[in-house]
C-alpha cells in the first residue's frame, strides 16, 4: 500500500528548489546540525559506516555528514532530488535514490545509521513510515527521528497560539505553489522577524524566552526564517505526536534505548536496534 501524500511531496520539492541552502552560512548550518545530531552516538561518525539520509532535501544534513562517514546514500522523491545531485557533487562518497520511505524493500538492514529528519510527520500513516524507516538500518544500528512534537512540553496558551497559526497554515497550504511562496515570505517577514528581534532583546535583559513564540529562531538568519516558513505554513500534510506517543511509535518498530533531545527543536529521538 502506497504511503505517501502527493501534494506534499510536490509542495517539498518547489520549497527546496528555491531554498536551496546554497546560501546558508556554513557556521550556521553547522551550529543547527548539532541542534538535531547532538544525542547521536560519536561512534555512528566512522570512516566505515554506511549511513542513510531518509527524505534528504537539498541535501542539508547530508554536506555535514558525507565527510564523517564512509558511504553515504540519500532517499528524495521529490524534484529536489536536483538540487541535491547539485550540492552533494562534491563528495565521492554520496548516492542518491529517488526513493519514498515505502519503496525502501531492497534496502532492509543495509546502513550502521539512518535519520530522517523532519519527514514522518508528513506522511500519513507515520506509524508505518518509521518501520519502513527502521527496517534499513542493521541489528545493532541507530535511527535518528526530527517529528514534529504536540507541543506537550508547553502551556494552554502556547498551544492556544499554535491552533491558530494551523488554521493559517491549512489556507495557505491549498493555495498554488506561487502564492504560497509570496503568503510565506510574508509570514515570514511580519511574524518570524518580529519575533526573532523580540527574544534577541528578551536575551540581552536576561529575560527566559523558553515559552515566548518562535524563540529558537533568535540567532538565525532570515534565509532560515524563510525556509521555515515555508517549510511550517506551506506544507498540506502534517502531523504532530506526544512524546509518548513518539517513545511507543519506536518501540513498535524495533528500537530499544530511546533517548529524546532534550532541547529545541522538538522532538528529536534516537533508538537503538
Amino acid at each position: 500500500m502506497n504511503n505517501f501524500d502527493a501534494d506534499t511531496v510536490e509542495s517539498f520539492g518547489s520549497e527546496w528548489n528555491r531554498f536551496d541552502q546554497s546560501g546558508l552560512d556554513r557556521h550556521e548550518l553547522e551550529a543547527v546540525f548539532d541542534d538535531y545530531f547532538q544525542i547521536v552516538p560519536t561512534e555512528v561518525f566512522d570512516r566505515n559506516s554506511i549511513v542513510a539520509d531518509i527524505g534528504c532535501g537539498s541535501g542539508r544534513w547530508a554536506n555535514v555528514i558525507a565527510p564523517k562517514v564512509g558511504k553515504l546514500v540519500c532517499f528524495e522523491p521529490s524534484q529536489a532530488q536536483e538540487v541535491a545531485q547539485k550540492n552533494l557533487a562534491r563528495h565521492s562518497n554520496v548516492e542518491i535514490h529517488s526513493l519514498r520511505i515505502d519503496q525502501l524493500e531492497g534496502f532492509a538492514e543495509s546502513f550502521d545509521f539512518s535519520y530522517s529528519l523532519g519527514v514522518v510527520h508528513h506522511i500519513p500513516d507515520t506509524r508505518q513510515a518509521i518501520i519502513d524507516c527502521v527496517k534499513t538500518v542493521k541489528p545493532g544500528g541507530y535511527c535518528l527521528f526530527y517529528i514534529y512534537y504536540a507541543l506537550d512540553n508547553r502551556p494552554f496558551w502556547f498551544r492556544s497560539i499554535w491552533r491558530a497559526s494551523n488554521l493559517i497554515r491549512r489556507f495557505v497550504a491549498g493555495r498554488s505553489e506561487t502564492i504560497k511562496d509570496v503568503l510565506c515570505d510574508l509570514i515570514a517577514f511580519s511574524i518570524f522577524v518580529p519575533f526573532k528581534l523580540l527574544n534577541v532583546t528578551l536575551k540581552k535583559f536576561r529575560i527566559p524566552t523558553k515559552n515566548v513564540p518562535l524563540s529558537y529562531y533568535s540567532d538565525k538568519s532570515i534565509l532560515t526564517l524563510r525556509t521555515d516558513a515555508r517549510d511550517r505554513f506551506g506544507t498540506p500534510l502534517e502531523q504532530r505526536f506526544s512524546q509518548t506517543q513518539i517513545e511507543k511509535m519506536l518501540e513498535d518498530a524495533g528500537l530499544t534505548e530511546i533517548k529524546f533531545s532534550n532541547q529545541a527543536p522538538y522532538w528529536c529521538v534516537i533508538g537503538k536496534k
